[in-house]
């Protein structure tokens, strides 16, 4: 018989992993695996999982936030794992998952999970650390680790948006030295990300319709200093659109460094990636096999 290892954040998405997983673990059954689940019970707790036990399954699947999909792909990296990932999303954005055209129900992903087909995805580079879609600093980033898990849990996407209008009253600017293939400049910006995703933060990328998930690229979005509140409001409403502005700075490169006389907080994939005054970024080609439809 067939075996698959489920790896879940029991908390995630208002727990309705953990509410529905009968339902979730019947679908693997119907489809010949003989389940092993595993709650996850804190940080990195996700990744040891995958590190440790994933070479003793044919198949592995994965549920919560964009964290825990972050922390099982990095563990099946360190422990050179093979096979293809399932990806049942129940975070609060799901932001990566809309790119992998998920359902959001998680029966229909776990059907996904095992019936699906697996696409190649490169992983990000980010100093000594992954990510899997995402590495971003500024305006709104914090939102995501600093929101509790319980706000999250209440008012889903809305949280972010809520967290984010009170950090419009403190922006902080960041002057940057940029480097990247063909390129590079110095400016001050107020956000940057570093994405290989159609959306970031529950937003539509400037260039979501060049995203390809195993090219060894990715989509770089800037956004400069405003002068007035007026051009504040004009850039999030750019955003929102993915629409250009005359201050957000959008292009493609495989490898990019940013350096800065002082620390800047980063998020990696939602979660806290650490403060850093020099950041190498890079591209993994093709680590990681993600199930699609």
């Amino acid at each position: 018989m067939k075996t698959l290892l489920f790896i879940y954040n029991p908390h995630s998405g208002k727990a309705k992993m953990a509410a529905r997983l009968h339902e979730i673990t019947e679908v693997f059954q119907s489809e010949g695996y003989l389940v092993t689940t595993y709650a996850t019970t804190g940080p990195q707790d996700a990744t040891r999982a995958a590190r440790e036990l994933a070479w003793d399954y044919d198949h592995v699947v994965c549920a919560g936030g964009d964290g825990t999909l972050n922390e099982v792909v990095s563990g099946l990296m360190d422990g050179d794992y093979q096979g293809a990932l399932g990806y049942l999303p129940a975070g609060s954005t799901n932001d990566f998952s809309r790119t992998l055209r998920l359902p959001t129900d998680p029966v229909e992903a776990a059907k996904v999970a095992v019936t699906g087909q697996p696409v190649l995805c490169d992983v990000g580079r980010f100093n000594h650390s992954r990510f899997v879609y995402v590495a971003a600093f500024g305006l709104f980033t914090a939102v995501s680790y600093e929101t509790p898990q319980e706000f999250k849990n209440l008012f889903g996407h809305t949280a972010y948006v809520l967290a984010g209008i009170r950090s419009l009253t403190d922006v902080t600017p960041y002057r940057l030295r940029l480097r990247w293939d063909g390129g590079e400049l110095e400016d001050t910006f107020i956000y940057g990300a570093v994405s290989n995703s159609t959306r970031v933060g529950g937003f539509r990328g400037m260039l979501s319709d060049q995203v390809v998930l195993d090219d060894g690229l990715f989509e770089v979005m800037l956004v400069k200093k405003p002068t007035s509140l007026p051009q504040l409001n004009a850039i999030i409403a750019a955003l929102l659109k993915g629409q250009p502005n005359d201050n957000v700075i959008a292009f493609q490169t495989g490898e990019m460094e940013i350096a800065s006389a002082d620390e800047i907080p980063w998020t990696l994939d939602g979660e806290n990636g650490g403060r850093h005054c020099l950041v190498h970024i890079g591209a993994y080609p093709g680590a990681v096999r993600l199930m699609t439809q």
